[in-house]
């Protein structure tokens, strides 16, 4: 079971949609990722960079054809700091909602 823990380094909304696209991919390509998440490729790299930097992707250049094509994802490192992030939002959500049988309050 994972221990809930909140990261605030995935916590922004674009780093956690990265995070939570490459976890549910082996590899993904930065055009799939740039699409899916509406970025451009500048502010794609600098997420890119960042997560990479704490060890949490990696990435990996490939010549495919004439082209270049950079691919990412999750290291094991980033996916515990993943499933520990979502645990410790669940635990937040649950706490913020109301048991089916109380009363509702004016």
């Amino acid at each position: 079971m994972t221990e809930a823990h909140f990261d605030e380094l995935i916590h922004p909304s674009t780093r956690l949609s990265l995070v939570a696209t490459l976890a549910a991919a082996d590899w993904a390509e930065f055009a799939f990722l740039k699409e899916r998440l509406g970025l451009s490729d500048s502010a794609l790299s600098k997420q890119l960079a960042t997560l990479e930097e704490a060890g949490y992707i990696v990435t990996e250049r490939r010549l495919e054809g004439r082209r270049r094509r950079v691919y990412a994802r999750l290291t094991s490192t980033g996916r515990d700091a993943f499933n520990g992030h979502v645990a410790a939002l669940r635990t937040i959500v649950a706490g913020a909602v109301e048991p089916a049988d109380s009363p509702a309050k004016p």
